[in-house]
């Protein structure tokens, strides 16, 4: 909270004195306001007006819905080890993924797709066709950012295309309407190039990615890259007080900053879990947690959620104006850099990723498919509230491409293994392991 002093000057009559005053006082009231935003944020104009839609675009929400329970089943929570073993439940430790940044950056491709492959990707994201795609996508891009002003949220699209090759003119028209992504042309072969696109995710998710992609992963001979960046920022409705956060112990996981809080929230008990939720703002955004019950894991949530059960979270068991409820809820930060391909391959689209039955002829001048897949995402959850990003990045070949010979040096002088095969069945006759201690026979 900013204040400014008053106080009587003896130059009171004189005008411009007076004026100098004036401009001072603005230039502090509004350096107060743009440093802290709640300051000047109240109810009164910060109401909740929620998204219409109609039951068409219901439709389309139930099914992107859909791939995100989808995606998080096969990415997310590993069933438990059996008795006796380590116990053992998320990948690494636990994940996050952003199901809609996925939508977007292959909304933007699936404008180039055909045939097969146009169909498998509408039916993993969830839609009947391209344009219910575009039409989902420019709806939350317009309409997303807008609903709360104590909740920061970011949408960006960007395609970078490889000097070589020349973007189809309907693509390009697309991507403008429906992802407001500008197409960039860029020498591949300049070292520079991963920089900018490194520091296009970067501008785009206030530092939280600085890097999408290594030296090592950006192909110089790449088509194109398409990119999608995420940003959220939510302050808690109801703040946890940093002097009740203590160290307490977590269970499987060792010692952990615990944040306490007892206030009225909707709550919801579901048999098998129980769901709380957390609202941010003034409520366009929140955070669900789903808790497991004795005996149950996150994997048996994962398995029974979908669009219609997420419909339903709340139709039944819900105290009326919600519950009081203690909260605990520990403070913590994960990033996660998870290859696509495989997931989206199990998922349902596997000829996008394969270089002879991929069909995207609208795409550019040349016959392509998705070399790359992959997200980098990161939230941060604290007393004050919630900070994520996510960036996805699609790569994108030519098929059948001839990038010349390349110079490697292959210096043998640490021990090796070295295999005789059969080369037409590639049966294996000898493997060995040379350690450099030859024995004199």
């Amino acid at each position: 909270m900013c204040f400014i002093g008053r106080k009587r000057f003896n130059f009171a009559n004189d005008m411009r004195h007076k004026m100098l005053w004036a401009a001072v006082a603005l230039m502090m009231m509004t350096a107060c306001s743009s440093d802290d935003d709640e300051t000047i944020v109240s109810p009164e104009n910060n109401k909740l007006t929620p998204i219409t839609l109609t039951r068409a675009e219901q439709e389309l929400v139930t099914g992107n819905n859909d791939f995100a329970f989808n995606l998080f089943r096969i990415a997310g929570p590993r069933k438990p080890s059996p008795p006796g073993e380590i116990w053992y439940d998320c990948p690494e430790e636990g994940i996050i993924l952003s199901p809609i940044s996925i939508t977007y950056a292959l909304g933007m491709l699936n404008n180039g797709a055909a045939g097969e492959t146009l169909q498998q990707i509408n039916k993993v994201l969830g839609f009947n066709n391209a344009d219910e795609v575009n039409a989902f996508c420019k709806k939350m891009l317009t309409e997303a950012p807008h609903l709360d002003k104590l909740t920061k949220v970011q949408i960006a699209n960007n395609i970078y295309v490889n000097k070589d090759y020349t973007l189809n003119p309907v693509f390009v028209e697309k991507a403008n309407d429906f992802y407001n992504a500008q197409p960039e042309t860029r020498d591949f072969a300049d070292s520079k190039t991963v920089n900018i696109i490194n520091q296009w995710a970067s501008d785009h998710t206030e530092q939280m990615i600085e890097k999408v992609l290594s030296e090592t992963e950006f192909n110089p001979y790449a088509v194109s890259y398409l990119l999608n960046a995420i940003y959220f920022k939510g302050v808690w409705a109801e703040k946890f007080k940093k002097e009740e956060t203590k160290k307490e112990e977590f269970k499987h996981g060792g010692e952990v900053s615990m944040m306490h809080l007892e206030h009225e929230f909707l709550y919801a008990d579901k048999g098998d879990y129980e769901a709380l939720q957390l609202p941010y703002g003034n409520g366009a955004y929140s955070m669900t947690i789903l808790l497991p019950k004795e005996g149950k894991s996150t994997f048996d949530i994962a398995q029974s959620l979908t669009s219609e059960s997420w419909k339903n979270m709340w139709l039944s068991g819900v105290p009326s104006g919600g519950a009081i409820v203690d909260v605990k809820l520990p403070r913590f930060e994960k990033k996660i850099d998870v290859g696509l391909n495989l997931i989206m391959s199990r998922l349902g689209m596997p000829n996008a990723f394969d270089s002879q039955k991929a069909e995207f002829p609208d795409f550019c001048n040349v016959p392509t498919y998705i070399g790359q897949m992959k997200q980098v995402a990161c939230i941060n959850v604290s007393e004050e509230g919630t900070e994520a990003a996510a960036v996805t990045v699609v790569e994108i070949l030519e098929k059948a491409c001839l990038i010349g010979p390349i110079h490697v040096d292959f210096h043998a002088d640490h021990p090796f293994i070295y295999i005789i095969s059969e080369q037409s069945t590639g049966t294996i006759f000898f493997i060995g392991h040379y350690t450099g201690h030859d024995f004199d026979w």
